[in-house]
């Protein structure tokens, strides 16, 4: 999750598989969804001190990109143009030499109904790096997003959507929302052909086994859908975090749903609250209860098969630039 100020298990990395020894003891709960031991193995990998806390432009951001790109690769997902990287750059327009390069992924899975309209589903896979002598692992934010991403697209892999998911690994998240703010500035597809944007940024840490999905207040359409979702979940998905009246607790815009809510698009942003180790090194992988993240995970996939189904419904909603 995005934040104003920004402050070992054995791995073999390439550019193209990563091969994770978990020692994590094995979770109660059975997913139906997704394998359960490869979420654990990914987001723990994606944490590893080797990726040193992936920061924008960084080695360890790459050695991330190359591992996601291998799984958008085994779940099956088109890439556009000429590749799944989608390069940016950002930082002071005065000053070219202080600008970084930052990358998205970005991958699809075409629906039955081709032509639209469209379902984004993303996570950001970069977080603060290092500092102080210390890496900022972000195991919870968001190596957890992103791996739930990836089962999302292994579920539909197996299972074809109605409507073609378009899934999105962002860069910057950290840096200002930047990728999320690139990607709807140019998207693939027309804008107006999106539907719905469901954001995963840190939803590991379901630590009193609630997971919150953000975004109804403003799309009220999406109620009856959460709630559905909600039912049929191993654990609570709870509405709310997404009005004005909530003040600092109010996550409308902060993560990369934020930019397509500014553009008018309808957005879900599955998350938890905070807890004591966000943005801190704290953020290992250890600290996660793997029993609860397999459920939100699950809850996660449930959520989208659903939106999935009735995305048509929510094509049809009025739609008011924020902006």
């Amino acid at each position: 999750m995005f934040k104003w100020i920004l402050p070992a298990g054995l791995t073999i990395l390439t550019a193209a598989a990563v091969v994770w020894v978990s020692e994590a003891a094995p979770p109660d709960f059975k997913p139906q969804r997704f394998d359960a031991q490869q979420l654990l193995d990914f987001t723990e990998a994606l944490s590893s001190d080797e990726l040193a806390g992936r920061e924008t432009g960084s080695p360890g951001a790459a050695k991330a990109r190359s591992m996601i790109k291998q799984r958008f690769v085994t779940a099956g997902l088109v890439a556009y143009k000429l590749g799944y990287e989608h390069s940016f750059k950002h930082g002071p327009l005065d000053d070219p030499n202080a600008q970084k390069t930052a990358i998205n992924l970005i991958g699809r899975k075409d629906g039955i109904d081709a032509d639209g309209p469209y379902l984004v589903v993303s996570a950001h896979y970069d977080h603060l790096g290092e500092g102080g002598g210390e890496i900022f692992n972000g195991a919870d934010d968001n190596a957890s997003g992103v791996a739930a991403l990836i089962a999302v697209a292994e579920w539909f892999a197996e299972n074809p959507p109605e409507h073609t998911v378009i899934f999105v690994a962002f860069d910057a998240e950290e840096e200002g929302l930047m990728g999320a703010r690139t990607f709807v500035r140019n998207p693939p597809v027309p804008l107006e052909q999106i539907a719905l944007n469901i954001n995963l940024d840190m939803v590991a840490r379901a630590d009193e086994s609630e997971l919150y999905a953000a975004g109804a207040f403003h799309t009220p359409q999406l109620v009856p859908i959460i709630d559905q979702a909600s039912a049929a979940s191993p654990l609570s998905v709870l509405r709310g975090h997404d009005r004005p009246s909530d003040g600092d607790q109010d996550w409308t815009l902060l993560s990369d749903h934020g930019p397509f809510h500014q553009a008018g698009v309808p957005f879900v942003y599955f998350g938890v609250e905070d807890h004591d180790d966000y943005h801190q090194v704290s953020d290992e992988f250890s600290k996660i209860d793997p029993d609860k993240f397999l459920r939100a995970v699950e809850a996660i996939v449930i959520a989208t098969e659903l939106f999935d189904e009735r995305l048509g419904e929510i094509a049809a909603i009025p739609r008011v630039r924020k902006d």
